[in-house]
């Protein structure tokens, strides 16, 4: 198994300020592992929202996080001003796998890199579904 490297800022085609609160430090004095999970999971959900007109609510065909990881470089703590890069890793016609890199907002590599995979759903049947329209040219525009 490769070990996973470090990103620049080039490989992200989008960018999203997130600060650190005092509550994301642990113990050990820097952002606990979920905290990025809860991170990953506000960022493609602004995008989804601002770009791809998602309605959280509304919508009949959703998106369920199916696989996540996250690889660790470097920490982070509270007080840092944050940017997460997002990109899409694959772009299926009923799922979408994203990338996000967090880096401090003085830094050009990544302090870590989270992955997801988004699988599309019909609400009502609980069935398979096609990449909402409006989600899916937000999608394409981000590739």
């Amino acid at each position: 198994m490769a070990h996973p490297e470090p990103a620049q800022k080039d490989r992200y085609a989008l960018f999203y300020d997130v600060p650190t609160r005092w509550a994301d430090n642990d113990i050990y004095g820097h952002a606990n592992n979920v905290v990025y999970y809860a991170w990953f999971d506000t960022v493609v959900n602004q995008f989804l929202i601002e770009r791809g007109g998602m309605r959280p609510g509304h919508d009949p065909v959703v998106g369920y996080v199916v696989a996540s990881s996250c690889d660790y470089f470097a920490p982070v703590s509270y007080p840092e001003s944050l940017e997460l890069g997002l990109r899409i890793e694959r772009l299926g016609v009923k799922s979408v796998s994203w990338e996000l890199g967090v880096f401090s907002a003085a830094d050009n590599t990544t302090r870590a890199i989270g992955r997801f995979t988004h699988a599309f759903v019909d609400q009502a049947s609980g069935q398979s579904a096609a990449i909402p329209s409006g989600i899916r040219v937000a999608l394409e525009a981000l590739l």
